[in-house]
């Protein structure tokens, strides 16, 4: 049975940080993502990464969060700095085989059950 589980969420304050992490089990995967929700917007991509660790970053988080992936541990991470109130949401682990880049939700076929973040003003 395939599972992702998201960890890592908490409480920030603006300008802090935080560390996500994804565990993947049931299987490998070449592509892992990590999306977002907000409340009463729709879920949209924030980054992903490939079998050959190529990343690709959602223009609202580059040069602020960094994507990453052991491949023997089947883990990915996402470490988020200079944290804003508009990151406040709920992040999603995502996977798929492939090997181009992928930023729609209806191109991911597994998913985790997210793990809210929420960064004060």
């Amino acid at each position: 049975q395939v599972q992702l589980v998201e960890s890592g969420g908490g409480l920030v304050q603006a300008g802090g940080s935080l560390r996500l992490s994804c565990a993947a089990s049931g299987r490998t995967f070449s592509t892992m993502a990590w999306f977002r929700q907000a409340p009463g917007k729709e879920r949209e991509f924030v980054a992903s990464v490939n079998w050959n660790r190529s990343t690709y970053y959602a223009d609202s988080v580059k040069g602020r969060f960094t994507i990453s992936r052991n491949s023997a541990k089947n883990t990915m991470s996402l470490q988020m700095n200079s944290l804003k109130p508009e990151d406040t949401a709920v992040y999603y682990c995502a996977a798929r085989n492939g090997k181009h880049y992928y930023t729609g939700v209806n191109e991911y076929h597994y998913w985790g059950q997210g793990t809210q973040v929420t960064v004060s003003s």
